[in-house]
Order: C-alpha cells, then structure tokens, then sequence
C-alpha cells in the first residue's frame, strides 16, 4: 500500500529560468510532511515533478528506491499518486459526478455506467462533507464547494500518495475540520500525504513533520512538534520576522463623511437589505462562514453580479454601477477572491495584466510598451512579485505571486475605495505580512479599504471595524476593542 519517495538531485528550469536546483530528500511511507516555502520557493513545482505533470530537467524521483519516469500525470495516478491543485482543474460545464470520474469512466460493457459513477460520487462526497447532487453542474458551485469537489475526485482515485496544495483556503472551519478527520483516517490507511499550507497553525495540528524549502532549495526536515511557528515562519524567509501586523494607526473622526454607504443593498439569493459605510483612512472588515454573502453582495456591488435593490454613495454622490468599470472611473475598486477566473487573465503577459485597467494612461493614441514595462518593474519591485522574467505568462507565476499581480493589477488605477476580497489567500507568511502593511498604508493615504476575510485572526490585527454576515444579512458591526474570535463566531453562527 505506501510508497517511499526519493528526490534524487531535482532540477526544473523554465527557459533560462531555473526554479529548482537539485532537491534531494526522501519521505518515508504512511506519514504527513507538511512542504513549507515562501511564494516561488519551488514547493508545487516539485510536486508537480512527483505528480507527473512536469518533467525534471535533470535528477529523478525514486519510488520505493526505484527510479520513476511519468508520462503525464496518468502514469503517476496509475502508481497511486494524486495532486489535488491550488487552482481547480474541474470542467465547469460537467456534472460533479462527471468530473469526479473524468479520464477514469466506469463502464458497463460499451456504454458508460452513470448510475455507478453517481453512487459512487455521492459515497466521496459524503467523506468529504459535501451536500450536493452528484448531477449539479460544476459552475453552479461556490468556490468552497469546488474545492470539495477537486478533494472527492483524489479520493475517487485510491491514492497511496495524496499532495493537496492550500486545500483549506476556501474552506469553513468546520469542512476544514472534516477534512482534518479525514487525512487522519487516510494516515491510518497508511497513506503519504503532503500538504502544502501557508497556515501554520494547521501545519502545527496535523502534520507529523515538516519539510522547508527556500528559493528552490531543500532547506530542512524535521519532526512538526521539534518546530515553533514562529521558526517555521523564519526558517521560510530566512531571516527573524517581526510582529505580523503593523500597528494599528488610529480609526477616524465620526464626523468625517463616508467615501462610500450602501443602503439597502440586496442581491437576489445572497444578500437582503445590506446597509454599511467606510471612512477615508478606515480599514473595514467583513466575516462570515462561507456562503454567507459577503462575496456575492460585492458583486452585486460593483456589477458583476445583478442586485434587485439598494443606494450606492461614493464621495457624498449617489452613483449607479452596472459594470466593474463604472466603479473604476467612480474610484472604486475590487479584487475578487477567484484571482485565476475574475482576478487575472492568466494567458497574458505581466505587463498586459498590470495596465490592464489603466490602459488609457498608456495610449499616446497608441499603446506605449516602454511606460508599461516601467510600470511593471515598478509593481515587482513594490510588490515583491518574484518572477526571473518580466516576459512571461502570468500563469507561469507562482499562487502567491499571481495574487500580488493582481493586488498590484487593481491599486494600479489609484483607486479612493478598495475593496480586497480574501487578499492573501495562498500567500506566503512574509508576503502576508507585506500586504498587511500595504493595506495599513492605504489607509493611512486617506483612502478607504475593504478587508473580506475568512481568517479571524487577519481581520481582528487588521480592521477598525468588522461586519459579520449570516444567511445574507448583516448580524452585526464590531469596533476594534470588541473584536475577539469567540464574539466574531457567535455572530457568524447565530448564537449571539
């Protein structure tokens, strides 16, 4: 049933860009490795390498002492081996129970056995805590519940290997607590897993070791509980980390007038009759469980979405925003939490995803590449994107480095309200912090921000105030001295 894996002097380089110089470590059998690493340290592309997605450029991967060569990520399935993405890889237009058993139909005879695939896509799902039916189409889920579905679709494989890539990000805390149940279970099965996770203290609770890699090197292994976060944290930058938020700068003056109220916002089957308002130099936050509306209620809020009702001032003016553009010309702005769907434009450059949304400061009438490369050198630079080309697809970047391509991509406008929806989902622990101080700067510039969050922590060392959601409605608002975890679940959870 387990495997041993063996990295034997892994390199990987991308054109003259190398990202990998020769990984060597092994991993024992029927145990949890928690894989820590900045943004661009090297850790899915290895594991990409062990899944058969990509191909060392040289060294090999041993299992069981035996030198592998994959094909694809077929060959690696087919030896137990199963990679549950970062970013989903589901057919949006398929059923759930199709894309559980995409590549790996059951068969009755010629034909394919659907009632078997569906019995046995609603077994997985049930594992995984998923309560949908197996006929549902993909695109008509939440971002939470793809992601259950991308971890029932590795489970349908029998993995004796199992790599799951930030698999809690879009998750609630109690389908991360499932999820927890469940690699404990597989554990005893004497599955391998590996688990890739800028949360630390998830890494602390479930793993039974941890391995730390740093610019595309092998850098330690060593028993989870040997390890405190805060040297895991300094053993991934590489250097002492100081308190991860900045000092929160003073809320201001009640009498200031908003730059942006909402009255009576609804968003037909998300959002009923939200009202809210946030001050130039003010960071607001919103909580909620997953499927609350926080998201959906933004939406609504700039257009992406159609809203049946509601009022939107910005800078004291009654506004109509029927387009994510009409909020960008009123100074508006959003990132959206699905950066590779509505964030970036993943098959284009850097340079056309920054100044994509300013693209008239860059037409003199015509396109003026010189200024957008300054531009973009400027953005790496501010944003810490690593990247050791400028010249390439944003979907060559990094998780971590393609949300700060989009951070960099929606401030580039110079927008008076920001609204940042799960800003540092899948972002390293330095890079956390950076962006924790960035947001605290534009505040402190006079400008409004918006944090959506499903980390308590973020919103309690970030915000002035806090929002919290439930079923659609807006439950309560919180100042900074009665923000506490206990209090913000109660709220989400009806129990206050």
């Amino acid at each position: 049933m387990s495997l041993r894996i063996g990295f034997d002097g892994i390199v990987k380089a991308f054109g003259p860009v190398q990202v990998l110089h020769g990984v060597s470590f092994e991993l024992e059998p029927g145990r949890v490795y928690g894989l820590l690493g900045e943004n661009g340290a090297g850790k899915s592309t290895l594991m990409k390498i062990l899944a058969g997605y990509e191909a060392p450029t040289a060294g090999q991967v041993r299992l069981d002492g035996q030198p592998v060569h994959f094909g694809g990520p077929r060959d690696a399935e087919a030896r137990g081996i199963v990679l549950i993405h970062q970013e989903f890889n589901l057919a949006e237009h398929l059923t759930i129970a199709q894309n559980v058993f995409l590549g790996h139909e059951l068969r009755r005879g010629l034909l394919l056995d659907d009632r078997a695939m569906r019995r046995e896509t609603a077994q997985v799902m049930q594992e995984v805590g998923l309560s949908a039916d197996p006929d549902t189409p993909v695109r008509q889920l939440i971002v939470a519940e793809k992601q259950l579905v991308e971890i029932a679709k590795a489970l349908s494989r029998r993995a004796r290997v199992l790599i799951m890539d930030e698999p809690t990000a879009t998750l609630t805390p109690s389908e991360t607590a499932r999820l927890f149940e469940l690699i404990a279970r597989l554990r005893r099965q004497g599955v391998t897993l590996l688990y890739i996770s800028h949360k630390l203290d998830e890494v602390e609770r479930i793993t039974d070791e941890i391995v730390v890699m740093r610019d595309g090197r092998f850098v330690t292994r060593a028993p989870t509980s040997s390890v405190t976060r805060h040297e895991m944290a300094n053993l991934m930058v590489g250097r002492e980390l100081s308190d991860m938020f900045p000092p929160r700068e003073p809320a201001p003056a009640g009498s200031q007038p908003p730059l942006l109220r909402v009255q009576g916002l609804s968003v037909p089957g998300w959002a009923e009759e939200v009202g809210f308002e946030v001050r130039g130099g003010e960071i607001l936050g919103f909580a909620g469980l997953v499927g609350a509306g926080r998201t959906e209620l933004f939406e609504g809020l700039v257009g992406l979405r159609p809203r049946s009702a509601g009022r939107v001032e910005l800078s004291g003016h009654e506004v109509r925003l029927r387009h994510p553009r009409d909020a960008a010309e009123h100074g508006l702005t959003y990132l959206s939490e699905d950066r590779k769907g509505r964030g970036l434009h993943v098959d284009l450059g850097l340079r056309q995803n920054l100044t994509l949304m300013a693209l008239k400061r860059y037409t003199t009438p015509l396109l003026y590449p010189a200024a957008e490369r300054r531009a973009l050198q400027q953005a790496v630079q501010d944003f810490g994107i690593r990247t050791g080309n400028t010249e390439v697809r944003a979907a060559s970047l990094s998780g971590g480095n393609q949300q700060k391509l989009a951070l960099a991509k929606v401030l580039h406008p110079d927008p008076r309200v920001i609204v940042l929806d799960e800003p540092t989902r899948g972002v390293d622990v330095g890079a956390k912090r950076d962006i924790y101080f960035l947001i605290q700067r534009l505040a402190r510039e006079g400008r409004a921000v918006v944090v959506i969050s499903s980390e308590l922590m973020e919103l309690i060392g970030l915000c002035h105030r806090v929002a919290v959601m439930r079923a659609g409605r807006l439950q309560a608002t919180l100042d900074a001295h009665q923000l506490t975890e206990e209090e913000l679940i109660a709220h989400a959870t009806g129990t206050r």
